[in-house]
């Protein structure tokens, strides 16, 4: 296990294709989000130890695909496949991408951020919540998520979540 400290977390580019599903898994949905990175759409963010990827998370600028995001968080940019790989988990890995994720955003101008937690993964939940993220007060949603079949076939699938919010520091939200 590689300490913290040497973790390096940027922008993923083009050249990381080849390592980020090696170590991650899902070239489809890598290679999809560096594209919306490189149109302006959002921010696919690395973490690497030894040069190798350990953790993403991708900063989502676009409108939420879910209408009751679009209602009661409009232009709220979103974290999404927020992932560190389990020999870096408990390491501040994931802490540290979603530090630099919010510094990014407040840098674009956005005063909260917000992300969806499958209701079972009361870890995520956790975290986020020590991160300073909270539940919105509306109900559960359902988000979908795109999961790749054994098949290679990718299939739509529906994810009871909780949102959570987090004002951005710096901001009056």
């Amino acid at each position: 296990m590689s300490p913290t400290n040497d973790v390096e977390i940027r922008r993923a580019r083009a050249g990381d294709l080849r390592a980020i599903p090696a170590e991650l898994g899902d070239q489809e949905f890598f290679a999809d989000r560096v594209a919306r990175q490189d149109d302006g759409r959002g921010v696919l963010l690395l973490a690497l130890s030894g040069g190798l990827p350990v953790g993403t998370v991708y900063l989502w600028r676009e409108r939420a695909d879910e209408q009751e995001v679009r209602d009661h968080l409009p232009e709220v940019p979103l974290l999404n496949h927020v992932e560190v790989l389990a020999g870096h988990r408990n390491q501040l890995v994931g802490t540290r991408l979603v530090s630099e994720a919010e510094r990014i955003l407040a840098g674009f101008g956005h005063d909260q951020v917000a992300l969806a937690v499958n209701v079972d993964n009361t870890n995520a939940e956790r975290l986020y919540k020590r991160l300073g993220y909270q539940r919105w007060e509306h109900d559960t949603l359902i988000c979908w998520a795109e999961v790749k079949q054994p098949d290679g076939t990718r299939k739509t699938c529906p994810e009871t979540c909780y949102m959570l919010v987090k004002a951005l520091p710096g901001s009056s939200a």
